[in-house]
């Protein structure tokens, strides 16, 4: 196999707990995770060059080492003594810097496409111990789906397949610093919500429990900094969202609809409107690897 086009999706958070704060610098966390179809694309071409190169349609984005795309094929490379070069074409519609793991994502696919066109014969599970060394959120992107991400988000457990409905992302033109966002954090001060209850909703496939539990700490420290989050949640909810909530540390906020014709006049209105940059109408996707 000398080429594989590989495709990297999102994910949202319906929940995000923060534990407590680690002596390491990290949290730990509790989130349940949910693959979205929306992607990037990569095309992985195997050539003669000896070296691993990158292109992408986002001028601002490094192509070199400190891309994780980079990184993601470097750790196969080096550790299966791959002599031949590897280039990549990484087209991106995922927001970038806005809470919906799209570095990880991208590593994850490049991981993943490495893996199946050199015939390195690696697993899922292997995959997966190999991603956390480039990002906490790189496992969970090779495993897709629902799952709940405990430790710093590399604990994963999977979960029955959420109850697939519209989704509509709206990221406005704003970037937020994690870091940021995780230095303000009051832990003493935050409402926790009910991970395992939100757990039981997706089970029973309750999208209005979903909803109605649905929560995320940071939220705490991030929309106070933005207002403009809690804005297009208002929109989303005034335009028949049954729910809508920001996405890891933010910027993006993602609604759940019932149906899709009520999602399709919401996103025509939040078009029409300034409140965000990129706007997208999905749905859930649930198929893993």
């Amino acid at each position: 196999m000398n080429d594989i086009s590989v495709k990297a999706l999102a994910k949202i958070n319906l929940g995000l707990d923060v534990l407590r704060r680690r002596e390491d610098g990290y949290h730990d966390v509790c989130m349940v995770m949910q693959t979205i179809h929306l992607y990037d694309r990569l095309d992985i071409v195997k050539n003669q060059s000896g070296q691993i190169t990158m292109e992408t349609n986002l001028a601002f984005l490094p192509t070199n080492e400190n891309n994780l795309v980079y990184k993601a094929a470097k750790l196969l490379c080096d550790e299966f003594g791959i002599k031949d070069g590897i280039h990549v074409n990484l087209q991106k519609r995922i927001p970038v810097a806005a809470g919906m793991a799209g570095g990880s994502t991208d590593a994850a696919a490049v991981l993943y496409g490495v893996n199946k066109m050199f015939d390195l014969g690696l697993t899922t599970r292997q995959l997966m111990e190999r991603g956390v060394k480039i990002g906490a959120d790189v496992p969970y992107c090779i495993m897709r789906g629902t799952a709940l991400a405990e430790g710093i988000g590399e604990k994963l457990t999977q979960l029955s397949p959420m109850v697939k409905c519209p989704i509509l992302i709206a990221k406005p033109a704003i970037n937020v610093s994690t870091k940021f966002v995780y230095e303000n954090l009051k832990l003493d001060t935050v409402t926790h919500p009910d991970m395992q209850q939100l757990v039981a909703d997706i089970k029973a496939k309750d999208l209005h429990g979903i909803a109605a539990h649905m929560g995320n700490v940071l939220e705490s420290v991030t929309i106070p900094a933005y207002p403009i989050i809690a804005d297009i949640k208002e929109h989303m909810m005034n335009h028949g969202a049954v729910g809508a909530m920001m996405s890891g540390s933010g910027p993006t906020v993602f609604g759940l609809f019932e149906d899709e014709k009520t999602a399709e006049t919401a996103y025509e209105a939040i078009k029409k409107t300034d409140l965000a940059k990129q706007v997208y109408l999905t749905t859930v996707y649930n198929t893993v690897r």
